[in-house]
């Protein structure tokens, strides 16, 4: 039923590239990958390669450096990912500090540096210091009263609108693609898809720079998910230098998974993790050695971060926390609790922000990016400074509600009544009664929730970098910091009942709010992008505890059966159908009882499919069916009626072939013959020169008959990444299936339109 035809076949295409023809064998933008073809160029390269190496001593030393260039080029990955993550966190802790106050003695110190140089900062005030002033103190010479308030309320949203405006003017000038988070089209793009320029050294820069901008401004938004594209962008560049990648868009997505692997590294201090998520969340084709590069790549990318230091205590993250208490198996219905909390808030973040982008694309409001941006930054600025939760850094935040209330933190939400009398060490402080302080921040969190829902579905999609890792957490750690208050106080006043009394004694540690705010971050994060391996190992990472690998696991399991119970797509699935990008994801089901012969074209009715013959056209035929047409290839029969298959021709290689024959071949003109077989036709006297075409016909096209079901169909498209098949009935050409072709016949079995397949 299906034949896969000889790979040797594309052998002939080799002969081709070797001669001089420029731009041979790379696609148009906006284009899909022959994933085959691109095996087949990579394993001739291999034998040509493996075969010289016997020749000479110099040609064995080649053969030594290609095999390792791509050990090099994950090694240059992980610097450059390391060294721009660290830039970017110390970069991002001054400006946030910046539209608050600044530092006399060195003004490009965040408060917390400046203080540390600081010889009169005392441990109770140890957020203050004569070195650091707020712009009140240092404007009108008052740090206190109403004056000041207004004074730092009005030049902290003037900061903010500066950084905003000046990053959404950035990215409208300089580099429309470093807009968003970048992992939907990261994920396209290691699908198969060429989107020029998406990871170009503008792109880098510009992204880079912006995503400073955007996080100091205050916007709910993260820098993890755009790391990833920083770190792909990394990926693509050095790619570049080395010809085995360079020329080979298979062997580039290789690298480009990598180099995504190194950006989750960064983002989060998790290595182990980046690779899980590189495997789990974007990666399309993951070979085994490509699994040993990324982890290679995440390694060098966590080590050069570690050295820069960009937090100041030996961590890669800012949040990294450590629990002295165990959990308990009662433990276990708030967690699951927590799960189903972000399964729902995934399911409405997806479709409320899904809504809100189709809206964006669909009406005037999409013709003004800049004044959105403005507008949006405006609206978090003025709500957000009230709130202490809310003005500070979201990953500051995070950092807050994960920690563990010892005897040294000053936080509000530490401020229960002591006893007097206890005698306890410092990391098992018994749970106690909630103070003034934490009843204070249990309303502030609970308004911060609700902006924070809010504002991020606003937000995220805007023409800005904009990362959704962080405000997910920060909406789950919020939760789970509350859930976590709430289960501590009813343990410590109601310890006689049955649920707490085998595990909860009176005077003992029971139970850590920062556990139940980690595992409601996981489940919100869980909830929007449906991860689940790779989400439990980078909250683990982040840890450092093996023994709450459980209370994770439960949540990300429950925050995805509930979340999948009213869609299957997380985030960046919708955000690649809302974009049309022609991505065919190996994670959906298809169970239709429909042939190729339903799917093919041409359909009944429709003009006769567009075809060369094998030794009977003209140059100029040829050329009036290429510009009459805008298919990406034709078919190659014996002739118009017998329609035997011979092979495919790409449209590409037909327009540059010609080209250089008409530029160094004498004879080829618009009369002549155009031929495909081994030997030149037999032609009149006084003929113009053939144009032999050979090598650049693929002899072994993908074929499958037209009782073909489409099951099959839609799954040999996924595991080998075709762009097209050709449908046949005993050798005798019916049609043509292409890659929209499936995406547009699996959208209409959905009940969706089918005309969304394509790249808006």
């Amino acid at each position: 039923m299906v034949n896969a035809g000889d790979m040797n076949g594309s052998g002939n295409l080799m002969d081709f590239l070797d001669e001089p023809f420029p731009d041979v064998g790379t696609y148009e933008d906006f284009h899909t990958i022959d994933w085959l073809r691109e095996k087949s160029r990579d394993t001739d390269r291999h034998r040509k390669i493996a075969s010289k190496s016997k020749e000479s001593i110099w040609e064995f030393i080649k053969s030594l450096l290609d095999a390792w260039s791509g050990w090099v080029v994950m090694l240059l990955i992980g610097l450059k990912a390391g060294t721009l993550a660290g830039v970017i966190d110390l970069a991002v802790d001054w400006m946030t500090d910046l539209k608050e106050g600044v530092c006399l003695s060195a003004f490009w110190y965040s408060h917390e540096q400046c203080c540390w140089t600081s010889s009169e900062t005392t441990f109770n005030d140890r957020d203050k210091c004569p070195q650091w002033q707020k712009w009140s103190e240092l404007l009108v010479g008052q740090s206190e009263g109403a004056s000041a308030y207004i004074l730092n309320y009005f030049l902290y949203i003037m900061w903010a609108l500066c950084f905003a405006f000046l990053a959404v003017s950035l990215v409208r000038v300089f580099a429309p693609y470093a807009c968003g988070s970048g992992i939907p089209e990261i994920k396209t793009i290691l699908s198969g898809f060429i989107i020029r320029g998406y990871l170009g050294k503008w792109t880098l820069l510009i992204k880079t720079v912006t995503l400073v901008l955007v996080v100091s401004s205050g916007l709910s938004l993260g820098k993890e998910g755009p790391l990833v594209h920083v770190a792909c962008c990394c990926g693509n560049f050095f790619s570049s230098l080395f010809s085995k990648y360079s020329k080979n868009e298979g062997k580039r997505r290789e690298v480009l998974s990598a180099a995504a692997a190194a950006g989750v590294s960064v983002a989060f201090g998790a290595p182990i993790g980046g690779v899980l998520f590189s495997l789990e969340e974007v990666s399309y084709y993951f070979p085994l050695k490509t699994l040993w590069r990324s982890f290679f790549a995440a390694l060098v990318a966590a080590f050069t971060l570690r050295s820069i230091n960009p937090f100041g205590n030996s961590r890669l993250v800012l949040f990294y926390v450590e629990y002295h208490t165990p959990w308990y198996m009662a433990e276990l219905f708030p967690f699951i609790l927590l799960g189903v909390f972000g399964g729902l808030w995934g399911t409405l973040f997806i479709r409320c922000n899904i809504a809100w982008c189709r809206r964006r694309k669909t009406t005037r409001l999409g013709k003004y990016p800049v004044l959105e941006v403005i507008v949006i930054t405006a609206i978090t600025a003025i709500i957000a400074y009230p709130n202490p939760y809310t003005r500070r850094s979201t990953s500051e935040l995070i950092s807050e509600l994960f920690n563990d209330c010892g005897a040294l933190e000053s936080s509000q939400l530490c401020d229960y009544i002591n006893d007097p009398n206890m005698t306890r060490p410092v990391d098992d402080i018994p749970d106690r009664p909630a103070g003034p302080g934490v009843y204070t921040a249990m309303w502030q969190l609970a308004l911060a929730l609700v902006f924070k829902i809010v504002i991020t579905i606003f937000t995220f999609g805007m023409k800005i970098p904009s990362g959704l890792f962080i405000p997910s957490m920060a909406v789950g750690a919020i939760a789970g910091r509350m859930v976590g208050i709430g289960v501590e106080q009813l343990a410590y006043h109601h310890h006689d009942w049955i649920i707490f009394r085998n595990w909860c004694r009176p005077g003992a540690d029971c139970v850590t709010p920062g556990l139940y705010a980690m595992v409601g971050a996981a489940a919100c994060l869980g909830g929007v992008t449906r991860m689940t391996v790779s989400l439990v190992v980078i909250m683990f990472e982040l840890t450092g505890g093996l023994e709450y690998i459980v209370p994770l696991m439960a949540a990300a399991v429950t925050s995805k059966w509930v979340a999948d119970a009213f869609g299957k797509e997380g985030i960046y699935e919708a955000h690649i159908h809302l974009n049309g990008y022609p991505f065919l994801d190996v994670k959906d089901e298809f169970t239709h009882r429909t042939l190729a012969t339903d799917v093919m074209r041409p359909r009944r009715g429709e003009a006769p499919l567009s075809v060369l013959t094998q030794d009977s056209m003209t140059v100029e035929d040829v050329e009036t069916l290429i510009k009459e047409t805008d298919y990406n290839g034709f078919p190659v029969v014996v002739s118009k009626d017998s329609e035997r298959l011979i092979g495919f021709a790409q449209r590409r290689e037909l327009i540059l072939a010609i080209k250089n024959a008409r530029q160094r071949q004498d004879g080829v003109v618009s009369n002549s013959i155009v031929y495909f077989t081994e030997d030149p036709p037999e032609l009149p006297p006084n003929s113009p020169h053939p144009l032999k075409l050979r090598r650049i016909l693929n002899l072994s096209p993908f074929t499958v008959t037209d009782h073909t079901p489409m099951e099959t169909v839609v799954d040999i498209f996924r595991k080998l990444g075709l762009r097209q098949c050709l449908v046949t009935r005993s050798g005798r050409l019916l049609g043509i299936i292409t890659k929209k072709d499936v995406l547009r016949h699996m959208a209409q079995m959905a009940n969706q339109d089918p005309e969304s397949i394509m790249f808006n």
